[in-house]
Order: C-alpha cells, then structure tokens, then sequence
C-alpha cells in the first residue's frame, strides 16, 4: 500500500494536534485520527472550562519520571514563552490566576479553535469519530486499518494520552501499540488525584465535607504548600492532588496545619494573650471552626489555655505542625488529571519523541513516562514533546 501521507497521528489532544501542526507547517502532510467525536476533549474540560494551558515557571523539575533528565531537551526548545506568543498572536486572553499558571478568561474552546485553525492552515487533514483497529508496519511504511479506511505513512506518531479519565475515551492503546512496538511499559497509576480514607479516619471527617483549609502537605521529600478541601470520601485540594503523585498506599502522609506560622511560638503566644479560652477557641482563629472543634474531640485536649504546661502545649504544637493523614487509597482513574507511568523514556529520543527500536515511530505527551505537576505543567509538556516531534517526522 502507498503512503497517503506523511505523517499519521493518532489521537486529537494537546501532544496531538501539537505534533501535527508543527510538521505541517513543514509541508508535509499529515493526518490526524481522533477515536472521540472531537479533538481536544481533555482540553475543554481543564482547568474549569478555561484551560490552564502553561505555566511560565516551568522547570525539569516539575515533571517525574524513572528518568528526570529526559524532558530537559524538548521543555528547552519550546518554552512557555513560545506557547504563550501563539495564544497571543490568536489574540486568546489570559490571566496568570497562582504561581505561574495561565488561564483563559473566556473559555477553553478557544485553546482548542487555536489548534485546530493552525492545523487547517497548515493543511493537516483532521479525522474525528476514526478508530483505529490495526497498526502495521514493513518497508519503512507504517500501515494504520481504521473505521475510515485505510492509511499509510513514513511516520507514526502516538498521541493517545494516558488512562486517566475513562469517561472522555481514554484508553489503554498507546501502551498496546508501544509493546506491539518492542517498547517496555512502566506501571501505571493514577496521579494528581483526590486520595480516600477509610474506616475510623473517614469516618472522623466525612461530615466536614466541603471545608478547606490551606495546609503544607509532606510525603517523603516532596511537599507542597496549597489547600486541602475535606469530601465526603476523602480529601483533595491542590495540595493533596500534587502530593497524590508522589504517594503511594502505605508511605507517610503528614500535614502541617498551620503552614504560614510556628506553632509552638504561636501557641504559647496565645496562652499570654488569652489564659482563660478553651483550646478549640483558639484555633479556630487559625483554622475553620469546624474543624479546630474535631481535632479537639479527637486529637488534641480541649481545655483553658492557662491549664496547659509546656511539655504539653509542645505536644499540641507538633501535632499541627506534623498531623498525620492516613489514607487508603486514591479515586483512580475515574477523576485522576494525568497517569503516571507509561512508555519507558529509556526507548525513545529525547531530542525527537523517535523510538530508538522502529525509526518513524514517534510518542509524544502523556503516554511517556513524563508526569507534570498540577498548573499547566502537563500542557507545557504535551507543546513541548510535541513540537520536538513534529520537527522531524
């Protein structure tokens, strides 16, 4: 069979049409094969309907990976800068909401206008609605069976993205096609996700669903510093979604409570300042009422500030400081942002997505093993990843 195009993408997300327009603007021609009825699903829902699409701090250090050093190249040639000089140039406005990250004030239909009109420009051929069945490759030609037919190509490149959220069509074909492809697989699992408790600490919380406090979260040597929202099965909130990442069932989860100040200094300060309020009193000040009065029931001691003496107000001072949060699990998949895990970087250029074991074959976003913090991280990488393929296939 003769190659119809020159490049074939399969998947419509961010990496995808990414991928897709870079290369035809090299006048080539590309196609693009999207199994949903339309591109860019994961897109419209991000970041509230108004897409985080970058983040201008982006650094290696913001992705995991079995291999940290594998982003560096492609983050490094395209930059948040570049990303954001296309969204300007489409006159797309945007705010910076925390740290770094960007959002559209309209809607994240427009992330989604801006790529689509770039590929159309470019002379990228877009097919939604197009599963694909088979994929074969001889000859140097790489051979795709789809419910639209039959297409060839010099290069593959797979953009089918990672497990999380089921209900948008995400699947597990990229990491068939990668060991179809001689590539390993790491494990899978879901990340920036919310965590559950279970038993006893559910139990001691779930009827404080809906209250948020901010907290700096610890597992191992990452922490994070943001809010946690309590929910009727556990807990999420920027902080415990970034954690998520990098926890896993059994390792220490801690939390400090009162992130913004020393608790002990503040402890005793308040016992100067008011001997004769209860415990509970006081720190619903410091934190919401209803949850200063729980780790008083639970906890902590509830009685006059006087009656404390030191060793005590110690012990109470490195309780908030290092609360203990035992969680069970995760909500999977089914709500997790991203997957981590994936296709083994240790196979694949870092310079140009390409396999190192089938020349032509390229992967590219979130079906690598390159998992991006919370905040426009994961999107900078899908740009990135994507550009540095789309140069070259």
């Amino acid at each position: 069979m003769l190659p119809t195009h020159d490049v074939l993408v399969i998947g419509g997300g961010a990496a995808g049409l990414m991928t897709a327009l870079t290369a035809g603007q090299r006048g080539l021609r590309v196609l693009v094969v999207e199994h949903a009825n339309k591109v860019g699903k994961k897109i419209l829902m991000s970041g509230g309907g108004r897409c985080n699409f970058t983040n201008t701090g982006t650094t290696p250090a913001n992705f995991l990976s079995a291999n940290p050093h594998f982003c560096k190249s492609a983050l490094a040639r395209y930059t948040p800068a570049d990303f954001i000089e296309l969204v300007e140039r489409h006159r797309v406005a945007y705010h910076e909401k925390e740290l770094g990250q960007l959002f559209c004030d309209v809607s994240s239909k427009l992330i989604v206008k801006l790529l689509v009109d770039e590929c159309l420009a470019a002379g990228v051929r877009i097919e939604t609605g197009c599963i694909v069945h088979k994929v074969e490759h001889g000859d140097g030609v790489f051979r795709l069976e789809t419910a639209l037919g039959r297409f060839a190509a010099s290069s593959l490149v797979v953009a089918t993205g990672g497990l999380s959220i089921p209900s948008m069509g995400a699947t597990g074909f990229g990491y068939e096609l990668a060991r179809q492809f001689g590539h390993e697989v790491l494990p899978t699992r879901a990340g920036l996700v919310p965590l559950t408790l279970s038993g006893k600490h559910q139990e001691r919380l779930a009827d404080l669903s809906g209250v948020a406090l901010p907290v700096e979260a610890r597992c191992g040597k990452a922490r994070f510093r943001n809010f946690m929202l309590l929910t009727h099965r556990g807990v999420s909130g920027p902080s415990i979604l970034q954690i998520s990442s990098y926890w896993q069932p059994g390792d220490d989860l801690r939390l400090d409570l009162l992130p913004d100040r020393d608790a002990l200094d503040w402890l005793q300060s308040q016992q100067k300042q008011r001997p004769e309020a209860e415990l509970k009193t006081v720190l619903s000040d410091a934190l919401p009422r209803r949850f200063a009065q729980r780790l008083c029931e639970v906890w902590l001691p509830n009685r006059p500030m006087k009656q404390f003496n030191a060793p005590q107000l110690k012990e109470a001072a490195a309780l908030l400081a290092d609360w203990p949060l035992v969680a069970s699990g995760t909500e999977g998949y089914r709500t997790a942002e991203v997957t981590l895990g994936g296709v083994d970087t240790d196979g694949v250029s870092s310079s140009t997505m390409m396999s190192k074991h089938v020349p032509g074959l390229f992967f590219v976003g979130e079906v690598l093993d390159v998992t991006g913090w919370l905040g426009g991280y994961n999107f900078q990488w899908a740009w990135a990843s994507g550009h540095a393929a789309g140069m070259v296939a």
